[in-house]
């Protein structure tokens, strides 16, 4: 059996994921977003982090309770796991419905983002189209949404967004064509999201609004993570600053 935990109980799952560096665990563990789950609620030993797509396991993996754990899943889901026996533990239970993929992590350092540069991409930013903060009436466009729902669907509302995230937008023709958003957000850090619109892609759009919403952050003394799914992120990320901090092994699980 598995419980949902409390905020007292969450307090007792730092130790069990110190060694994981994603900044979605710290948005669960520090009550921002998300839910935690795991075997013991006076005394955990196995738990799950469950951040919208994101999940990530850490603890003992011979609980009675680990299996139950990875078995509890949202119907599609990106799973991280803390080391090889849970990652272990994800193959012998999703085999017919996994794929392992590999994800790039960055050193998280706000050292490395230097101003001058990112003004610098600012610049490139072609004629006709608009930089724009993103605000509640950018928020609820279709065209931001249809982008990506994860802009801002990790919040409760839009005005929670409003209230508690931060985006940045390029529009052209009065829709929005490219976003950068936060994720999720953690103590003093957000989680960046960022996507293009198809007809968009390959015109440095997204360079663009990446470094519109990193110097936002920067000037609010709030730290703007990036973890890259594909190369082409990667890269990205390395073009605004980021330094490579290496791949890692993850699991995209899909639930016939």
């Amino acid at each position: 059996m598995i419980y949902q935990a409390d905020a007292t109980v969450k307090e007792k799952l730092f130790p069990l994921f110190a060694d994981m560096k994603d900044t979605c665990i710290l948005s669960c563990l520090q009550g921002h977003m998300g839910q935690a789950w795991v075997d013991h609620m006076g005394h955990p030993g196995a738990a799950q982090i469950i951040v919208g797509d994101f999940v990530f396991y850490a603890g003992d993996t011979e609980s009675d309770a680990a299996i139950a754990l990875v078995q509890h899943l949202p119907a599609q889901c990106l799973v991280i796991p803390a080391n090889a026996a849970w990652a272990k533990r994800i193959e012998e239970v999703h085999q017919d419905n996994m794929q392992k993929i590999q994800r790039y992590a960055f050193r998280k350092n706000a050292a490395d983002l230097a101003p001058l540069h990112l003004r610098r991409l600012l610049r490139k930013l072609p004629k006709d189209f608009e930089r724009r903060k993103i605000d509640g009436k950018i928020a609820a466009m279709p065209s931001l949404q249809l982008i990506s729902p994860d802009f801002t669907g990790q919040f409760e509302s839009l005005e929670d967004y409003c209230k508690r995230g931060i985006g940045h937008c390029i529009m052209h023709q009065g829709e929005v064509v490219c976003a950068a958003s936060s994720y999720s957000i953690y103590n003093g850090g957000i989680e960046i999201e960022i996507g293009t619109a198809r007809d968009y892609r390959r015109k440095g759009l997204a360079a663009v609004a990446a470094a519109s919403l990193i110097l936002d952050c920067l000037e609010q003394g709030i730290y703007p993570s990036w973890d890259a799914a594909n190369p082409a992120s990667a890269a990205l990320a390395q073009k605004l600053g980021y330094v490579p901090a290496g791949a890692y092994d993850a699991y995209e699980i899909y639930w016939k």
